[in-house]
């Protein structure tokens, strides 16, 4: 069976409702919480992708007892201290740099060396970002090369809190300082770039003593250890950065109409939809409510007779950095040249975003000019492909995958997209969604 997708011609009109899955970094944290809690956690609308599938077994392998079938997730948690660290455990995040990089903040305490593998994509990533933070709390690590996967951990029963100074904006560096800092006696203070704040607010909801001051360009957080945590019901609200695709589908085609349910509005993840009404996009928050600290809201979105170009805010990049390679494709179609800055990160993620990004928009047509952090696009309204494009060897990135199929169905041309299979760690049922709009 090939594991390629081929695409010969544009979506048509539509006026749709739609459902996405549960969002992936509020369905990794909660099942990592939980399996901290005293008692049984249950969710719904778990994101049961790849990612989410390694976490569970990583917390199995901590002797965390878990059961799941397609409707619901209990975790029976074994407390804060309660994981079971047995000699020779190896945890494989595979691809998911969140569950790489958020659990050794939880086994900052093993007594005995427990080794995190991945993928050969999430091996290449820098993990020296979060490792140097966490052993100042006292746990000894090796990685290899001294950079990436795999990660070797030995913990140690006499953590001392650290003072931590995040500048990149990482929610996963930030998160996993916050999770060592709940098992380290005395208050662990971090300064964090702005970032999505998922970890903070649960554990807000949960009352553990987290204190957070928000400054204009970093937050300050203080944490102390923490003794008991209830267990957690949760509905996981749909995931945003899944929706982008479908957000980008609409305001490419034309004449359509979208309408996602229960989206997780954070407003530390909306950085697109920022940029996309900047460019003249009319996009609606209906239904709007707050549930367990984090905004969700029904969204609806037309297409738009016209795109302006943008010369982007970098404050929005942090907001906006999962969705960038779609809103490439929308500055494609925008009235004149659109700028984009400070985007080193993108580079940083599961493939070379910046340049994947940079090269799709050159197969199709578009003239893009690239630095090392820079992207400068000059659309065309009136772009129509009608020639071969063929995507593959991009590390198996599935925001490439995602991108490209959104982009053979808003430009046309004949698409063959490889390695479909991509798509599994994060959105498996991507495609079947792609479907709805086109019957």
């Amino acid at each position: 069976m090939s594991n390629k997708i081929i695409f010969k011609k544009k979506i048509n009109i539509f006026n749709k409702k739609i459902n996405i899955p549960g969002d992936k970094s509020l369905s990794i944290r909660w099942i990592l919480i939980a399996s901290l809690s005293y008692g049984i956690s249950k969710a719904q609308n778990l994101l049961m992708s790849e990612d989410i599938i390694a976490t569970l077994k990583a917390i199995k392998a901590l002797g965390v007892k878990v059961y799941y079938d397609s409707k619901i997730c209990k975790i029976y948690g074994v407390g804060v201290d309660g994981y079971k660290y047995k000699k020779g455990i190896i945890i494989n995040a595979q691809n998911s740099g969140t569950l790489g990089r958020l659990i050794p903040g939880l086994l900052i305490d093993t007594p005995v060396p427990i080794k995190i593998i991945g993928d050969k994509s999430l091996s290449k990533r820098d993990f020296a970002r979060v490792v140097d933070p966490l052993s100042k709390f006292g746990a000894n690590f090796a990685l290899k090369g001294g950079y990436g996967l795999p990660l070797t951990i030995k913990g140690s029963q006499k953590l001392k809190p650290i003072k931590f100074f995040e500048k990149k904006g990482s929610a996963q560096c930030k998160s996993s300082v916050i999770f060592a800092g709940i098992k380290t006696d005395g208050k662990t203070k971090i300064k964090a770039k702005k970032s999505r704040n998922h970890t903070e607010l649960i554990f807000k909801y949960l009352k553990l003593p987290i204190k957070v001051k928000k400054e204009k360009n970093y937050d300050l957080i203080e944490i102390n250890r923490v003794k008991k945590i209830k267990p957690i019901n949760y509905n996981i609200p749909s995931d945003i950065s899944s929706s982008a695709f479908f957000i980008a589908l609409t305001v490419l085609s034309k004449k359509s109409q979208l309408i996602i349910k229960n989206i997780n509005i954070n407003p530390t993840r909306i950085g697109m939809l920022t940029i996309l009404k900047k460019m003249g996009v009319s996009i609606l928050f209906n239904n709007k409510k707050s549930y367990k600290g984090e905004l969700i809201a029904d969204l609806k979105i037309k297409s738009p007779k016209f795109l302006k170009s943008i010369n982007c805010p970098a404050s929005l990049n942090s907001g906006a950095i999962d969705e960038f390679l779609v809103i490439f494709l929308i500055a494609a179609k925008a009235k004149g040249v659109s700028y984009f800055k400070n985007l080193d990160e993108l580079n940083k993620k599961e493939s070379p975003r910046l340049k994947w990004g940079s090269k799709i928009l050159k197969m199709m047509g578009i003239k893009a000019i690239t630095t090392n952090n820079t992207i400068k696009i000059f659309g065309n309204p009136n772009l129509e492909i009608n020639k071969k494009i063929v995507i593959k060897n991009y590390l198996k990135d599935h925001r490439v995958f995602m991108t490209s199929t959104i982009a053979a169905l808003s430009f046309g041309g004949e698409w063959h997209i490889h390695d479909k299979d991509s798509i599994k760690t994060s959105f498996p049922t991507f495609l079947k969604t792609i479907d709805q709009l086109r019957r």
